[in-house]
């Protein structure tokens, strides 16, 4: 074991992350402001663990006051969360503003304003309005994104002088992925052209709202935050490194290219026309995409994909999906989180840094998202009821140490945001694996309790020093 100890550059954000609809609850919505997961949960509570969903979610929307004050005595420098679409309007044809929920934001602002935190604000986070999915097929129509932009403009009208920082998506790749490429969530539907559809319409929606933001002379950033697999092949053999080549290609340059460059991947384009995935889009829609990039990026990252060639043919009649070019690998050895599967590997940070600087025009990002979710974590509940969470404590640590190494050679990385403030729901998970620098404790009216990382967040804040024991020494 060596201890090293590294400096935090100046400016560098320590903040947290979560979402309107894993935080706020129903409390005080309205008939007919369902989102997608609103509508999935009502749908198909089964699967989700224990029953929970979004209906109270941690009840953020009437205990926020006492959540912004656990954020600044964790140490917090910014807050991420989002509007939540299908709450903040009472009609998405005509966005017209839903005036309580609006109030509620301005008052939530109000009160980050105080402690001196300063808040980013995402406009979609899995939050379609169910309304939208109903009726138009949801970002599978270009109808959507034209009443996305109109939502946008009305979250800018109301909020664009109190928020410097914000976001049109998180994680844009999630909810058609496991929908319609992988028929995994509700509705459950396999169709790759689907799947498409809602990628390319969100990229130019993301256009779309970047263009509506300079026309208005909005001051501040607008960016995105990602979800890129830092994809490693099993082997250096040529056959290995093509499987993860296309891998990142479908899933991760679908969105980087185009948000950052202006342009798609010629080669993916001519795989999806290889294998007949055809999706609605035209030139004019190109330009619009090519003049207006994304001015920063979030990134969450929480564990490495590996990849291998596939080792079986395609079956003929099994429709076009991006796993026909790959084998998901499993490194022997490898350290693992075993509540949720997710393999320990924090160098992706360092590995991603890296590539950002070197094929996107070192375009200032952030960790957007890591955190460690664990499962039972009560049983790790020290003599005065404080969970001890000292794996969380290492966890973010080494990707932190990754982090910061990466600024020494010149990333543009603009901080660090852990995945949660406190626990949340988590689409079928619910709460079972616990992220939070606070525990929700759901047997006591959801309780707050500062857990070990909060104190230690804290420290790591106040002194702007990172200081942790590495294990690297021969044994």
């Amino acid at each position: 074991m060596s201890k090293v100890s590294l400096a935090l550059p100046d400016g560098f954000i320590l903040g947290a992350a979560a979402s309107a609809w894993q935080t706020e609850g129903w409390s005080g919505k309205k008939p007919g402001q369902d989102s997608y997961l609103d509508a999935w949960y009502q749908q198909d509570r089964h699967v989700w663990h224990q029953g929970y969903g979004p209906a109270v979610a941690t009840d953020f929307i009437n205990r926020y006051p006492e959540d912004v004050a656990l954020m600044k005595a964790s140490g917090l420098s910014h807050y991420r969360t989002s509007i939540n679409w299908s709450r903040f309007l009472t009609d998405y044809e005509t966005a017209t503003v839903d005036e309580e929920y609006a109030a509620y934001l301005h008052r939530l602002l109000d009160e980050l304003e105080a402690a001196g935190i300063e808040p980013m604000l995402c406009l979609e986070h899995y939050e379609l309005p169910a309304a939208l999915l109903e009726t138009y097929g949801g970002w599978g129509s270009k109808q959507v994104v034209e009443l996305f932009v109109r939502y946008a403009e009305q979250v800018f009208e109301r909020f664009g002088h109190r928020v410097r920082r914000w976001f049109t998506f998180n994680e844009p790749v999630v909810v058609q992925t496991r929908v319609y490429l992988d028929a995994l969530r509700w509705p459950y539907e396999q169709n790759s052209a689907t799947w498409m559809q809602w990628n390319h319409n969100k990229v130019l929606a993301t256009a779309r709202v970047v263009e509506l933001f300079r026309r208005r002379g909005q001051p501040g950033t607008l960016g995105v935050i990602l979800n890129p697999e830092v994809t490693y092949p099993r082997s250096t053999a040529a056959h290995d490194v093509r499987a993860a080549a296309l891998y990142d290609l479908f899933y991760n340059r679908v969105f980087l290219d185009p948000l950052i460059l202006g342009e798609y991947p010629a080669e993916l384009l001519a795989l999806l026309r290889q294998h007949e995935v055809l999706f609605e889009y035209d030139e004019a829609e190109l330009a619009t995409i090519r003049a207006n990039t994304v001015d920063e990026v979030g990134i969450n990252l929480y564990y490495p994909h590996r990849v291998k060639a596939p080792s079986h043919a395609w079956h003929p009649e099994t429709p076009f999906h991006p796993a026909c070019y790959y084998d998901h690998f499993e490194l022997p050895g490898r350290r693992m989180n075993p509540s949720r599967g997710w393999e320990i590997y924090p160098r992706i940070i360092y590995d991603m840094a890296l590539r950002l600087k070197r094929d996107y025009r070192n375009i200032p990002w952030f960790i957007a998202e890591n955190g460690m979710g664990v499962e039972n974590e009560a049983q790790h509940r020290g003599e005065k009821g404080e969970i001890q969470d000292d794996y969380r404590i290492q966890f973010i640590a080494e990707h932190l140490y990754w982090t910061l190494k990466a600024c020494e050679e010149g990333a543009n990385c603009q901080g660090y945001m852990l995945w949660a403030f406190t626990d949340n729901v988590s689409p079928m998970n619910a709460f079972k694996n616990r992220y939070g620098l606070i525990e929700i404790d759901l047997a006591q009216q959801r309780a707050r309790r500062r857990k070990k990382s909060s104190y230690w967040f804290a420290a790591l804040s106040e002194s702007r020093t990172l200081t942790l024991e590495l294990d690297d020494q021969p044994k």
